[in-house]
């Protein structure tokens, strides 16, 4: 039976129907927009020469690492190595690093210096900052805290606590960093109490606890009633709790480890840093050179200053405190002496960062040799 012309055109519109549909959905389907594609997190890598968990410089600049990231949020990754040793194997752990698609990387000791340079040379589309250096690069660039002045402030308040007039550092290795550090703290007690000495022992490392802590007692056993270190465990200070003397926390707030013991902490901030370094580097304004921020940047402070000092002491580190804020007060101004008769500043004379960063003597009062020293 043939199909009715109705039937035909029933069907015809059906199919047509169908069609229409078919090609609707298709069309649908092409103008959807499409998802936007996440943007890849920019990667930051550091490399550490002690363990995270060291109370004092590799814990502060973990820290500094952390609020990087709070402060960014997904639009960076990092990632970090600790316990990376001072020589050859540290070039190792930067091209590993950069082989992984991290672009900055910071090397936070002074030690990173040579291997970093090496493999600056070779990995140019990677920038480096190196901490507490002096040679650059162009793809490599130096970074520091000003922690003499926090060496200062706390000499401010040691020379102010101490009765037997000597004071005592456990020194790390002596470079000048480490000189300055130690002078200054001897400057900021001399500020407020012209009798002072002060005493030094080296461990010569940054991070040896057990030799820390023998250094710490050998000055405790030559008269040393307030002690502060330029090491990076809380094994000094642990050291003048247990003899019932006062100790200085260096780099990270160290109170919890001998609250007894302990007057303040002289600690070092680079989360304002890292920040802006990583943000110059994400936005193309990554430039080479050399920075060192202080008090003035918020990169230094002394925190948690104990009960037991007087008000009259207080009120003159927080004077000096703002004085370094506000650049009104100037720590190394001749005329200054070293502990030989030598003046090595004249009168009225203002250190510049050359100078300072070629520090290779002890100040009158410092009642030490500098290693290799003549």
């Amino acid at each position: 039976m043939r199909p009715s012309r109705t039937s035909l055109l029933c069907k015809l519109v059906a199919c047509t129907a169908v069609a229409a549909t078919a090609f609707i959905g298709c069309d649908k389907k092409k103008e959807a927009p499409a998802e936007p594609a996440k943007p890849q997190a920019f990667k930051v890598a550091f490399a550490y020469v002690g363990p995270v968990g060291d109370g004092g410089w590799t814990f502060a600049h973990d820290n500094a690492r952390k609020a990087l990231e709070k402060e960014l949020g997904d639009k960076i990754q990092t990632t970090f190595v600790e316990k990376v040793p001072e020589g050859a194997d540290a070039e190792r752990v930067f091209r590993d690093l950069a082989s992984q698609g991290n672009t900055l990387i910071f090397g936070t000791t002074f030690g990173y210096m040579e291997p970093m340079l090496k493999a600056a040379a070779d990995l140019k589309n990677v920038k480096f900052e190196h901490a507490t250096g002096y040679k650059t690069a162009e793809n490599l660039r130096t970074y520091d805290s000003r922690t003499y002045e926090g060496a200062y402030m706390a000499g401010v308040l040691a020379g102010g606590m101490t009765k037997t007039n000597t004071l005592g550092v456990v020194g790390s290795i002596p470079i000048p960093e480490v000189i300055r550090n130690i002078n200054s703290f001897t400057l900021g007690a001399q500020s407020v109490n012209p009798r002072i000495k002060t005493k030094v022992v080296w461990v010569n490392a940054w991070f040896d606890p057990p030799k820390e802590t023998e250094a710490a007692q050998s000055l405790l056993n030559q008269g040393v009633d307030v002690l502060m270190q330029n090491t990076d465990s809380s094994a000094v200070l642990q050291a003048a709790e247990k003899a019932g003397k006062y100790g200085i926390g260096w780099d990270s707030d160290m109170h919890a480890y001998g609250p007894k013991a302990h007057l303040a902490s002289a600690v070092a901030n680079w989360a304002p840093y890292y920040i802006k370094a990583t943000k110059d580097a994400m936005e193309g304004k990554w430039t080479t050179g050399k920075a060192w921020w202080g008090v003035k940047e918020g990169a230094i402070d002394l925190v948690s200053i104990s009960d037991k000092v007087p008000a009259d002491l207080k009120a003159k580190v927080e004077k000096v405190k703002a004085g370094l804020k506000d650049g009104s007060h100037v720590i190394w101004q001749g005329p200054i002496q070293d502990n030989t008769g030598k003046e090595v500043l004249a009168k009225g004379k203002v250190a510049d960062d050359e100078w300072l960063g070629g520090i290779k003597f002890f100040v009158k009062g410092v009642d030490a040799k500098v290693p290799g020293g003549k």
